[in-house]
């Protein structure tokens, strides 16, 4: 599945919960209702979320109903999950982040689609820019992605080139 596919199944259920949000108690206060990622049972995502940070971006922690899954604001602006199958080489924007890849899907913004590119299992973060800022949001989840085993990392076009030629 392509990395905009996914990102595109991820907010639109992340649309649809900001709809109904309003008609669910639960969204206001209790726990946030969010789906696992097919590999969420991975033991390296017990690695991350054991030690998911209490507050992102300004966002106290709230609990969710699904394994490996982690989200933060009330309402919530920041939605993690663990165990997301992982992009494989893509010319989307790429960033490092104290040491973190990231892919940024801006495509579907106020909603923001970060993955921590290069880590298996795969983690993606969705950030709502109207409640949470993305770069203070991957800079707090940064020390625990690095739990996840990094397999490749970003690269640029300038760092294929051998320019002393």
């Amino acid at each position: 599945m392509t990395f905009r596919r996914r990102a595109l199944r991820t907010l639109a259920a992340l649309g649809a919960l900001c709809v109904t949000a309003p008609l669910v108690s639960a969204c206001s206060s209790g726990e946030v209702p969010m789906d696992a990622a097919e590999d969420a049972n991975n033991p390296a995502c017990a690695d991350v979320i054991v030690r998911l940070p209490d507050t992102v971006a300004d966002l106290d922690r709230r609990t969710t109903n699904a394994q490996s899954t982690g989200a933060w604001g009330d309402p919530a602006g920041v939605l993690l999950r663990c165990g997301v199958e992982p992009s494989g080489p893509t010319t989307d924007e790429c960033v490092d982040v104290n040491g973190v890849d990231w892919i940024i899907d801006r495509s579907n913004a106020p909603l923001y689609r970060f993955e921590a590119y290069g880590r298996s299992p795969g983690l993606e973060v969705i950030v709502n820019s109207e409640l949470a800022s993305g770069t203070a949001t991957v800079v707090d989840l940064g020390a625990v992605v690095q739990y996840l085993p990094q397999e490749r990392e970003c690269t640029s076009l300038a760092d294929t080139l051998d320019l002393d030629e």
